[in-house]
C-alpha cells in the first residue's frame, strides 16, 4: 500500500481506497482488485525545503536593494526667491506631495540663514 498525505492507495492496482479512519489496525479492501491493505493514513509525512528551492522575484530584488546616504537624498534645488527673513535672493527648495493626487504639491523653502517656510501649489 502507498500513502500520500492522508490518502491510501492499493499497492497492487493503485486504486484509491475508501473508508480510511487513521487507525493502523483497520484493514481496507480494494474495490477493484480485492487486495487487503492496512490503513496507514495516520502516518505523518514531513518534508522540508530550502528557500532556494522556490525562486522568488521578490527575494531576487531584495539582493539588489541599494543603500542611500544622506548625500544621496539631498534633492534641494536653488531658485531665485527672496527670503522673507533676511532678504537673500536665492533659496533652496524641494516639493513633496502631501495631499491627495488631484491636489497640488507643497513647496518647502530653506534659506542659508536657517529660515524655513512652505507654500501649497
Amino acid at each position: 500500500m502507498s500513502v500520500i498525505g492522508s490518502l491510501v492507495f492499493c499497492t497492487d492496482c493503485g486504486n484509491l481506497l475508501d473508508g480510511s479512519t487513521g487507525n493502523e489496525k483497520t484493514i481496507l479492501v480494494c474495490d477493484v482488485c480485492g487486495a487487503s491493505c492496512r490503513d496507514t493514513s495516520s502516518k505523518v509525512v514531513v518534508t522540508e525545503s530550502k528557500p532556494t528551492a522556490f525562486p522568488s522575484a521578490l527575494r531576487a530584488k531584495r539582493s539588489e536593494v541599494q543603500m542611500l546616504t544622506e548625500a544621496d537624498m539631498e534633492t534641494d534645488a536653488v531658485i531665485k526667491q527672496s527670503c522673507e527673513k533676511c532678504g537673500r535672493e536665492e533659496v533652496r527648495y524641494y516639493t513633496q506631495q502631501l495631499r491627495s493626487a488631484d491636489e497640488g504639491s507643497t513647496v518647502f523653502y530653506t534659506c542659508e540663514c536657517g529660515h524655513k517656510w512652505n507654500t501649497n501649489n
